[in-house]
């Protein structure tokens, strides 16, 4: 199979892109970008861990999106392109990748890209030890081999359809010095536009202009990611212009922003979806009944213009939109407290017998609104629940690590690509199952649709798996979040911010205007 015809079956499934609407304003759209100064930035979440191979968090990655780069790429409509390698082609059997570097990349420590950095960046993501959430793209490949300088050779053992297009992302397809693993995780180095600098955790991080580029120095002479999670102190903080933008502006003041002239608004959708997890080696969610219930006990359209004042759209299935894995066939269950306690009865639980404790994270305040809003239907429904709001880090250790949790809910960002959306989250191995989902017919369905080359085969196979999802109620599928950007005047390029997927933020042709 030659590249075109390979690019057909891996990224163009995915339906054209994400719905990005165009920015509300743009001030000087067409202006002269001039370098220099400092943009503050008014970061809604908590940067983790700084190791883009460990990282599960968007909060990381959006600012990492700035520090790193990865071998291939997607353009405007998703589809794989050329990025630190200048070209790319795969075998006619579909086993054998070549990648041909750019000889002009350089690394913040001031070392050439070599295609040893390549091999180690990749043998890194797919060593159990690292702990890398992307460890299963590289399951397949047998041997890694650098001919030369700027040649990589990647020999698969059997055929893995998306390994390209998850190449495209930086948590599998970054590339980093060699030897840098070590100090990821607190000094992040890379080769992308801007090099990091300092962090104050819980506070700010600073990034400084990469002089040295390879797609030519940014503007922006620094970056600094201010972390404010309380949305209307990150409101205030650009009224009073101690901010020069802000993601995430608060739900609640959306129409207002939006018809203010004072500033730009850039919106689009999806940004993210957001669902209800269950733990499911907690012995009552063991059982589909159980959880089924749950599901029929939420009027998800309600809880949507609750807790996000309208700012989505509900959907059954978390494929986005446009994708063609998108199944339009299922449907959300309607409220029925009826039908659940029938099911909760069937399960053995009468009313008040069963007992869980909620989850939920301070860093998504709609999280917060969304659990309180369920919190009442569910003791409606005879389940005695409690929630415990926990900090960003304390979710991070107690559910993603530790998975010591009953109920939860969170929400997933970038996972564009239904290899990488279904396979992290659903696989019994999946580096994001922390659900501890372990359904052998579903992970068989996930590893036929690795092998399966055909697109329209290929997607009906992901299809199956929503059906699948939704028919057992794996976890229960809310909708898609908007994005939102709000800025000064004078914050010029914003057009350019939001990357292809929709949820990360580059800053390279972002540029101040002079006052």
């Amino acid at each position: 199979m030659k590249r075109r015809e390979f690019l057909q079956t891996s990224t163009a499934m995915i339906g054209g892109g994400l719905m990005t609407g165009a920015p509300m304003a743009f001030a000087d759209a067409h202006a002269t970008p001039v370098s220099g100064g400092t943009l503050i930035w008014g970061h809604s979440e908590t940067t983790q861990n700084l190791d883009i191979h460990q990282t599960g968090t968007a909060s990381t990655g959006r600012l990492l999106q700035n520090v790193h780069e990865s071998i291939v790429t997607t353009d405007a409509d998703l589809n794989v392109v050329p990025n630190l390698a200048s070209s790319f082609e795969q075998s006619d059997d579909g086993l054998t990748y070549t990648f041909t570097l750019r000889d002009d990349v350089m690394f913040h420590t001031g070392a050439k890209m070599t295609s040893a950095d390549v091999k180690y960046s990749f043998e890194r993501c797919a060593d159990p030890e690292t702990g890398a959430t992307n460890f299963e793209v590289f399951n397949a490949v047998e041997a890694i081999e650098t001919p030369d300088d700027v040649t990589v050779i990647v020999k698969l053992k059997s055929v893995n359809a998306p390994f390209l297009s998850r190449l495209a992302e930086n948590g599998a397809g970054v590339v980093m010095p060699i030897g840098s693993g070590d100090v990821q995780g607190d000094t992040p180095v890379g080769a992308g536009p801007f090099k990091f600098v300092r962090r104050e955790f819980g506070n700010e991080v600073e990034l400084e202009r990469f002089e040295e580029y390879f797609d030519g120095p940014a503007y922006l002479e620094k970056v600094i990611s201010r972390e404010i999670t309380e949305p209307t102190v990150r409101l205030t903080g650009l009224r009073t212009g101690e901010v020069h933008m802000i993601n995430d502006i608060p739900l609640d003041r959306m129409s207002e922003f939006e018809s203010n002239n004072e500033f730009q608004t850039v919106s689009w959708f999806p940004l993210n979806f957001d669902f209800l997890n269950f733990n499911h080696e907690f012995e009552p969610f063991k059982d589909a009944r159980v959880r089924e219930a749950f599901d029929l006990m939420i009027d998800k359209e309600v809880l949507m213009q609750g807790a996000l004042w309208g700012q989505g759209k509900a959907s059954a299935s978390p494929s986005f939109p446009t994708s063609a894995s998108y199944n339009d066939s299922i449907s959300q269950r309607p409220q029925d407290f009826e039908r659940a306690a029938a099911l909760l009865q069937e399960a053995g639980f009468g009313p008040g017998e069963l007992k869980v404790v909620f989850k939920v994270t301070t860093n998504y305040p709609y999280h917060v609104d969304s659990a309180q809003i369920m919190l009442e239907w569910f003791r409606q429904g005879g389940v005695d629940i409690k929630i415990e709001q926990l900090t960003w880090s304390d979710w991070l250790s107690q559910v993603w690590v530790d998975k010591d949790f009953q109920i939860t809910m969170m929400n997933f960002f970038t996972l564009w690509e239904p290899d990488f959306l279904y396979y992290s989250l659903y696989h019994t191995t999946g580096g994001f199952n922390y659900r501890k989902i372990s359904e052998p017919a579903l992970d068989e369905m996930l590893e036929k649709a690795r092998i399966t080359v055909d697109t329209d085969d290929r997607m009906a196979i992901y299809k199956d798996v929503q059906k699948y999802i939704n028919e057992n109620t794996l976890d229960v599928i809310l909708w898609f979040r908007n994005g939102t950007i709000g800025a000064q005047t004078n914050v010029m390029g914003l057009d350019t911010i939001v990357q292809p997927n929709g949820s990360e933020m580059n800053f390279h042709k972002v540029w101040l205007k002079e006052a």
